[in-house]
């Protein structure tokens, strides 16, 4: 990771935090437990849409703007105009259309509740900084900004770990990629964040996979040998 990406990093959490409040960074860490997801889960339409209402609601996102429309990969996705913001995605694919959100879910693509969760929580970012008129729908670093939001409104476990995932099947093990900023880039930016809650040894860091959790440590070791690097004053937070 280059210092470019680094103060990319730092800019823009200072930008969430004037956007979104200095509030915000007090929220809780959600996390893969049942204290957050105490639904079970099997994959039916309906489970996929509490899931869909409950991330809203960890986010800040209004349920009541939000459609969910819900494909496998052999499905046609709709074809609509890019009017007022459309991005597309692997998994996920949001659009604004006659002023609701619309999100559009690949299940094909989705190999575990942790790649769902990842999924819904990057196209409600896209809602906080579109819908919202946050942001331009052109603007050329959208994506990885959007990455960027789940970790500050809460879910970056879910989105780090789900960055580049291994499985296995019969033919042998297969990786995905997941999202737009790389794994150290997300231990990066999930570095600065706690450092800004306060809360410089958080405990929650045991949900994050090996290479998010490291790539966070060697975050937090450039960061103590350079406080300058992140000037707003850190926030005190609740462990969670």
């Amino acid at each position: 990771m280059g210092e470019l990406e680094r103060l990319w990093v730092e800019e823009m959490l200072s930008w969430c935090t004037a956007q979104f409040g200095p509030r915000t960074l007090r929220a809780p860490v959600v996390l893969p437990t049942p204290d957050y997801f105490p639904d079970s889960y099997t994959g039916t339409e309906a489970e996929i849409l509490a899931l869909v209402h409950r991330v809203s609601g960890y986010m800040g996102v209004d349920r009541d703007r939000i459609l969910v429309e819900v494909h496998s990969s052999g499905d046609d996705l709709p074809d609509v105009p890019f009017l007022e913001g459309t991005t597309h995605g692997e998994a996920g694919h949001y659009r604004l259309e006659h002023g609701r959100a619309v999100v559009s879910l690949d299940m094909a693509r989705m190999r575990s509740p942790i790649t769902l969760v990842a999924t819904v929580a990057h196209e409600l970012a896209h809602e906080r900084l579109l819908g919202e008129r946050r942001i331009a729908p052109d603007r050329a670093d959208g994506e990885q900004l959007t990455d960027l939001v789940t970790v500050f409104l809460g879910l970056g476990v879910f989105n780090a770990n789900a960055a580049f995932q291994f499985s296995q099947n019969h033919r042998g093990w297969r990786s995905q990629r997941l999202g737009y900023l790389s794994q150290p880039l997300f231990g990066y930016t999930l570095a600065c964040w706690t450092v800004l809650r306060g809360d410089p040894k958080p405990l929650w860091a045991k949900h994050l996979d090996t290479n998010p959790r490291v790539y966070m440590k060697q975050g937090l070791r450039y960061l103590r040998a350079n406080p300058e690097a992140l000037p707003d004053r850190p926030i005190a937070v609740r462990e969670h």
